[in-house]
């Protein structure tokens, strides 16, 4: 909806711009929205620039970095992936998160499975070598692979992470 000359854009969640960081083209808002996701928003913008804005200062000693999250059938398989990927110095740290249920398509039907999360923090630049290992040593024929930006967080972490990984 145009309100004199401004498109605002719908939000399914009053915190969808605070997860993306940054604001996307979407579909038109209700009007009536519009009071309540100018609250709920504008002290999550004002924490967003805080955070960057920290780590753009330390950014001489850290480089942009991700999380990434994997699933994988087992706990065998999670180890045997995560040390691959350690070893490699594609990350600096693969946690392993047991108990996870998915839910999913595959060939034409809905399946339901155990798996357990790896997510794995490493640096930005190294996303691209880091899915081609997974999809090398991944039992599954279409392996999750999903990286998410680190916005900010410990400096200490995010030097040890640079330090930590290949360049």
């Amino acid at each position: 909806m145009a309100l004199r000359g401004l498109t605002i854009p719908i939000i399914s969640s009053p915190h969808y711009l605070c997860a993306l960081g940054k604001p996307r083209s979407l579909p038109p808002l209700r009007l009536s929205a519009l009071r309540f996701l100018t609250r709920s928003n504008s002290t999550c913008w004002s924490n967003i620039q805080g955070i960057r804005s920290q780590a753009m200062a330390d950014s001489s000693s850290t480089v942009p970095s991700v999380a990434v999250f994997v699933t994988v059938p087992n706990k065998e398989q999670g180890r045997k992936l995560a040390r691959s990927i350690i070893e490699a110095k594609l990350a600096g740290c693969v946690n392993q998160v047991p108990g996870i249920e998915s839910t999913y398509w595959w060939q034409d039907k809905i399946e339901t499975d155990s798996e357990e999360m790896l997510i794995i923090k490493t640096r930005q630049s190294l996303v691209e070598s880091l899915t081609a290992h997974v999809k090398a040593n991944h039992p599954y024929e279409v392996c999750e692979v999903i990286a998410l930006p680190i916005m900010g967080g410990n400096n200490d972490y995010l030097k040890w992470l640079k330090e930590s990984t290949r360049e």
